[in-house]
């Protein structure tokens, strides 16, 4: 039994490795990434904090037990006339007992408050902005997912690109200061392609510290331990096509009714209105109810728990009227300061509307120019490569210098640095402008 146990255990662990497409990814952070779980919790939070509002104007009861021992009882002087004694002289009585207990339970229930039926209010607004910031959550966890997603793709890429160019350098010093030893070259052609070469392995070593921090970025973003092994399935060359002929988002247009940012600015100007309300509700007067039940025992000695003690049961039915008469016009300046913090709620509502058509256009603007550049350095890299192959077989014929041959060689870097660069960029500003026009997650 110990050894099954041991076994379920084991397999209830969550995997040490990880594979996902970018889709599959969009999906686990959905759920799984610490921003996302926090939101949702928030939800949570916001659905508990409005039933406590609800609560406030349901029946509420409670109960007190109170116990009193009284060492030195409390003399108090009455006039000695009463017992028959001199008239002007006081004689000392004790009127509590040196033990007393009772029990009471009290139900108290609101009639009437208007700040109540304000607050019920203002408690399904705040679940609405929760429920709607956890939507933005979602596209952002989407786009942070996306980003990191492209950078581990981007520096496999990088690292492969630069391991095939340190391998031409590489033959290509070997082969020239094989040349040079035997007197057929100059030692400014070694020098000039161990400049190069000392160049590509420096960055292959940086590249692959980078990919470890970019893998690391990605598992954090996912919400999994940054250690743990993930395996993009991905190609980031393929993502980067099917995301160039998605130029349909170009033609939608943004919907400010739906978009996530407009509807949590509507929030803060429903929130504000309400707390306006509440600040005015306070003027009215409230309106509850109460009732107790209880009993009381009193004793020189600690008998209460006995049957022979003696217990006096009493009871009270009343109600509250709570009416605000003048306040030193504090409740209209708290009123006045509302309805001015409503009147920026409004404003900023517009300013977030002009924002998000800016952001509309700013992101099918990048999306666009990504496109634009990404045809562009296509071509650039095709004619990179041309060159320096066409510099490569010159060289060896001895007709170009090993000067030229690094020019032609830092140019086909640069090509395929600002090819990669390119391809990522699609992606992002393709996830930004989805992120913009709110659209939704496929699951």
């Amino acid at each position: 039994m110990m050894l099954a146990g041991m076994l379920g255990f084991s397999q209830e662990e969550s995997p040490k490795s990880y594979q996902f497409t970018l889709q599959e990814a969009i999906v686990f952070a959905v759920d799984s990434s610490y921003k996302a779980i926090n939101a949702r919790k928030d939800v949570l939070a916001a659905m508990k904090q409005k039933w406590e509002t609800t609560a406030d104007g349901l029946p509420q009861i409670k109960a007190d037990i109170d116990y009193q021992y009284n060492p030195i009882i409390q003399i108090t002087p009455l006039p000695a006339e009463i017992t028959g004694g001199e008239p002007g002289t006081f004689v000392p009585v004790q009127f509590s007992p040196r033990q007393n207990m009772n029990a009471t339970a009290t139900l108290n229930q609101l009639i009437f408050d208007g700040s109540y039926i304000v607050a019920l209010r203002a408690a399904k607004t705040f679940l609405e902005y929760s429920a709607n910031f956890e939507e933005k959550t979602q596209l952002e966890v989407r786009k942070a997912v996306i980003d990191a997603y492209g950078n581990v793709l981007l520096m496999e890429e990088s690292i492969n690109i630069i391991e095939r160019n340190l391998d031409n350098a590489q033959n290509n010093f070997n082969e020239t200061k094989a040349i040079f030893e035997n007197g057929l070259a100059e030692e400014e052609d070694v020098e000039q392609l161990e400049i190069t070469l000392i160049q590509l392995q420096n960055e292959l070593r940086n590249a692959k510290r980078n990919h470890q921090i970019t893998k690391e970025t990605f598992n954090f973003v996912m919400g999994i331990p940054i250690d743990a092994e993930v395996e993009l399935t991905e190609d980031l060359t393929n993502l980067a096509q099917v995301d160039l002929m998605a130029e349909d988002l170009l033609d939608e247009d943004l919907n400010l009714k739906s978009n996530i940012d407009f509807k949590i600015a509507d929030n803060l100007v429903q929130q504000r209105e309400l707390e306006w309300k509440l600040e005015r509700s306070k003027a009215l007067p409230s309106l509850s109810a109460f009732a107790n039940y209880g009993y009381l025992s009193f004793n020189e000695d600690f008998n209460f728990l006995s049957s022979n003690a003696d217990w006096f049961d009493f009871s009270t039915v009343g109600v509250s009227l709570d009416i605000p008469i003048f306040s030193s016009l504090k409740r209209s300046a708290r009123s006045q300061r509302a309805e001015i913090a409503l009147e920026q709620a409004e404003i900023q509502l517009e300013q977030s509307s002009q924002q998000l058509k800016l952001e509309t256009n700013r992101a099918k603007s990048g999306f666009k120019y990504a496109s634009e550049t990404y045809l562009t350095s296509q071509r650039n890299l095709d004619l990179a490569e041309r060159i320096e192959y066409k510099n490569q077989v010159k060289y060896t014929e001895g007709i170009a210098t090993s000067f030229e041959l690094r020019q032609a060689q830092q140019q086909l870097y640069s090509a395929q640095n600002e090819y990669l660069q390119a391809m990522l960029n699609i992606i992002t500003t393709k996830a930004t402008l989805e992120t913009v026009l709110n659209k939704p997650i496929n699951r």
